[in-house]
């Protein structure tokens, strides 16, 4: 679960910087938000390794 915790946290962390973009057009705040939805791609594709790996050991 501490994956799943950490992906909540990095998207609530980057809740803010969401609304400067989206409703501010803040440039700076739409930078951040790429890079930061790049780092949760990153995260989630460890969570896709691990749980195939779990599902694999489980047959």
């Amino acid at each position: 679960m501490n994956r799943f915790d950490a992906l909540q946290n990095k998207l609530n962390e980057l809740a803010e910087d969401f609304l400067k973009f989206y409703e501010k057009n803040n440039k700076a705040a739409g930078t951040r938000v790429r890079k930061g939805m790049q780092e949760l791609k990153n995260m989630a594709q460890e969570v896709r390794k691990d749980v195939q790996e779990k599902k694999s050991k489980l047959k």
